[in-house]
């Protein structure tokens, strides 16, 4: 074959060509070396010369496309209207492969000659296009244009009656299987002859037949659900929804095009659930109070498709489990009311966790409303009392870490103190959980209670990624202070070594900065240290001054202990007892007998610290009582009857318990805190803003708050406080503005 242009006789040519397109577009027996001349012929009218003959190529052939294709569309129709759709299939089968084939033969018109002449997106852009001008088709979508003009248009209100006829008894079960492949093909048609456009490609079939199939839909899913509410109660109703969108979905992925699929769906579910919204929305609550997750399953995914369809069964799902937790916290009793309140509540939490994964799949909103149900409850405060869960919280925490927790292990230890975090996460008032939780742990490391350092190590550490640093630095501190106590203690037994001095009792010490401890002055009472004891503190403080010049030691005996060994009776006890039940019982070494008031003369305990520490020692019978009432003229003597299977005693109870003078102590630390804490937020603010309106200080001292909810009223006292010491001032031009003072 020549590739060189010259001069071509068209009718001869076409006449050849002409035939072998026939042959081509029937899927006839054409040879390769036909198809090669043929090929070659197109290539040679293209290049012709003196002048190329392209353009009467493509009108002769578009003129031969259009005559075929409406003799297809006359031997369609010749054969009947009852088999219409199965007829068009098979013509178009057979006519889509074959103009595929005539789309290659004609290649090089295609590439060489359409496609250099083609606008380009910029033309049409910028309106440099004639209005007038035609553009050529390459010859595949020539042929797939003849088609829809000629076949589709013609047929196109007959097909679509066809279709969704044979849709309809698809969905009744009375459609033969056989149909299913000629449905689906006579839609993909409508898809097939435009998807060469860029723009619009899915025109026809939306236009043709979407439309009509989603309206005739539309119709079948209001009467379906008409009928169903007749027949079936709402539990009966959602599954055969379920079932009907499954079936559906499944029909839309064996018919329709895929951008079809959604919108049928939303079609169905806008006629069986949106239109029936009230009716489903009615049962929500009965189906959450009675937690039937069958039910709910099939309830939410309804109810999630639909705007704000989820929304009431959110909210009656976070109504359900605040009063499911405040039936479980409330009427709680006796003495591990802790335990059983963060066990009831981890209980509630889990239950309902579990149940959204479940049902809900995990979803963020209902997670979301498990969170504000369970902040409700554990921060609710009957009759505008404090809140008692910060507190609550602690003392449970505060029994895992004792070395009392018995019967569990340490793993199990470590496993409740980690779920504990839970619901140290929803409490609110977060600094009055850190100030019973330091006050506790202060009184676990001094008295040596902790069941183990690491687990007390952890749990802050836990703290801490739930706060940050700043909530735990203190607690922090109290761990350094040991450490440091430890390495003291050491120092100071290698003094008295060296100095050969002999303090008679084993004597060890805690070091504690005032500024970390939670201790207080409060209990702080005189107290005349016996003699037996006296050499030990002397020596010590001699020791401490030595070493840090200018530090001021504080003696804070009534959190000290000791163990004092008992040899007058039959049997040999140690008894590990507090600071001033071991003064009390050294008094009975020189007398068997001795008044009240002659022992609070000798060490001069005020009358509170007295009656508490004498109590303990009569209640554990190591004394005896002249008289029920502990008066001044009461003879205290020594049990010398006193008997007990163990040989090693604590005597704990004057320790251990607090008393409500502390309780309230705590709770009135906790106020003064917070109003330094305000105080400090608000100067930060305005210092910042140099000028802020009343309602937007409040409302930035609120986001600001991470510990604690502040009290709208102890803020506004706040700024009254710092307008009299002069950090803020209200602008001259409004009350209700404030200004910073530099």
């Amino acid at each position: 074959m020549s590739l060189k242009p010259k001069r071509v006789d068209f009718t001869e040519t076409w006449n050849e060509l002409q035939k072998t397109v026939e042959g081509v577009i029937t899927l006839g027996d054409v040879s390769r070396t036909t198809w090669n001349d043929r090929f070659s012929d197109v290539y040679s009218l293209c290049v012709a010369y003196p002048e190329p003959l392209a353009d009467r190529l493509y009108t002769e052939t578009k003129n031969y496309l259009d005559e075929h294709v409406k003799s297809l569309h006359k031997s369609v129709l010749e054969q009947g209207d009852s088999d219409l759709l199965s007829n068009y299939f098979n013509a178009w089968v057979k006519y889509s492969q074959g103009i595929n084939y005539l789309h290659r033969l004609y290649l090089y018109l295609n590439q060489q000659h359409i496609r250099k002449q083609k606008l380009s997106d910029a033309d049409y852009i910028y309106g440099s296009v004639p209005q007038d001008v035609q553009e050529q088709m390459e010859i595949g979508e020539l042929g797939l244009e003849m088609w829809k003009s000629n076949m589709i248009e013609p047929l196109k209100d007959r097909l679509v009656e066809l279709l969704l006829d044979g849709i309809h008894k698809d969905r009744m079960g009375t459609s033969p299987s056989q149909n299913n492949e000629i449905i689906k093909g006579v839609i993909q048609s409508f898809v097939s002859v435009q998807e060469f456009k860029k723009k619009g490609n899915l025109e026809l079939y939306e236009e043709l037949f979407e439309k009509p199939f989603l309206e005739a839909s539309g119709e079948h899913y209001k009467c379906e659900a008409a009928r169903l509410l007749q027949e079936c109660d709402v539990s009966q109703y959602m599954e055969k929804v379920t079932k009907k969108l499954e079936d559906e979905s499944f029909r839309s992925h064996r018919f329709l095009h895929f951008s079809s699929h959604t919108k049928v769906r939303q079609r169905c579910e806008q006629h069986m659930v949106a239109d029936h919204l009230n009716l489903l929305h009615g049962e929500c609550k009965a189906m959450v109070a009675g937690e039937r997750r069958r039910d709910l399953a099939n309830m939410y995914p309804l109810l999630r498709a639909v705007n704000s369809g989820v929304s009431v069964l959110i909210t009656h799902v976070m109504e359900h489990i605040k009063q499911q937790g405040l039936e479980a916290v409330q009427e709680l009793r006796g003495d591990n009311v802790h335990t059983q309140f963060v066990e009831s509540m981890l209980g509630v939490h889990k239950k309902y966790k579990d149940l959204i994964q479940e049902v809900f799949s995990g979803d963020q909103s209902f997670m979301g409303a498990l969170d504000k149900a369970c902040s409700s409850v554990i921060n609710h405060r009957p009759s505008k009392q404090m809140c008692k869960s910060p507190e609550l919280l602690a003392r449970y925490c505060d029994m895992l870490l004792k070395k009392s927790s018995k019967g569990m292990s340490e793993n199990e230890i470590e496993d409740r103190l980690a779920q504990s975090i839970t619901i140290f996460k929803y409490i609110d008032d977060k600094d009055v959980f850190q100030k019973f939780y330091s006050r506790m742990l202060a009184k676990r490391l001094i008295q040596q209670l902790s069941q183990s350092m690491d687990a007390e190590e952890a749990m802050i550490n836990r703290l801490k990624q739930a706060c940050g640093y700043e909530f735990t630095n203190k607690l922090h501190r109290m761990f350094t202070d040991m450490s440091v106590s430890s390495d003291l203690n050491n120092k100071f037994n290698a003094y008295i070594k060296q100095e050969n001095i002999e303090l008679g009792i084993n004597f060890t010490i805690s070091v504690l900065q005032a500024g970390a401890w939670p201790l207080g002055q409060v209990a702080i009472t005189p107290f005349a240290v016996p003699q037996e004891l006296e050499k030990s503190v002397q020596k010590f403080e001699n020791f401490y001054h030595n070493h840090f010049n200018g530090r001021k030691l504080t003696w804070l005996h009534h959190l000290c202990q000791g163990e004092l060994k008992l040899g007058y009776l039959k049997k040999t006890y140690i008894f590990t007892m507090q600071t001033f039940q071991m003064a009390v019982m050294l008094l009975f070494e020189k007398s068997d007998s001795l008044t009240c008031a002659e022992i609070q003369e000798t060490l001069q305990l005020n009358s509170d610290q007295f009656a508490k520490h004498i109590s303990s020692l009569v209640d554990c019978k190591l004394l005896t009582a002249s008289s029920e009432n502990l008066v001044g003229a009461t003879v205290l003597s020594l049990n010398m009857e006193y008997s007990n299977k163990r040989t090693r005693l604590r005597i704990s109870t004057a320790l251990q318990k607090e008393t409500p003078q502390e309780m309230e102590q705590t709770v009135t630390s906790v106020d003064e805190d917070r109003k330094l804490y305000l105080q400090a937020k608000i100067v930060r603010i305005m210092k910042s803003r140099k000028v802020l309106r009343h309602n937007a200080l409040i409302q930035e001292v609120f986001s600001q708050s991470k510990s604690f909810a502040p009290a709208i009223s102890m803020i506004k006292k706040c700024i009254e406080a710092l307008i009299d010491k002069q950090y803020i001032e209200r602008t001259p031009n409004s009350a209700d503005e404030y200004s910073y003072v530099a």
